[in-house]
């Protein structure tokens, strides 16, 4: 009998990067239940420029949903939202103004100061 492996991900389509792998790690070590957890990152519609990016914790996965995983993270990313992350890459950014998670997008034609919501062409 075969096992059906989940969707993954080729690191063309969308990618993690290394400091946002590790911030990832802490997060979820740093949670009371951190069993299952794992940073789902989805696009929205909404935000001031159309679309927009949102980040949370779920240990629920969905039966289409891709998963990446580098160096012990794991992303979760529904496929509606892959299509809008193609070549895009997940990155942790620690500035004098505050840290977050922000994505890399190629598709994004113009984005908000803050990097959470972006329109395409």
């Amino acid at each position: 009998m075969s096992q059906t492996t989940p969707p993954s991900l080729s690191p063309a389509r969308f990618s993690v990067s290394p400091g946002a792998a590790a911030r990832i790690t802490e997060i979820i070590s740093q949670q009371p239940s951190s069993d299952g957890l794992a940073l789902r990152v989805s696009v929205l519609a909404g935000g001031c420029n159309g679309f927009q990016y949102q980040f949370k914790l779920d240990s629920a996965r969905a039966a289409d949903d891709v998963v990446i995983e580098r160096n012990g993270a794991v992303v979760l990313v529904d496929p509606v939202s892959l299509d809008l992350l193609e070549g895009a890459e997940l990155e942790y950014v620690d500035k004098l103004m505050g840290a977050h998670f922000t994505i890399a997008n190629p598709n994004a034609a113009s984005s908000c100061g803050c990097g959470t919501s972006f329109s395409l062409a």
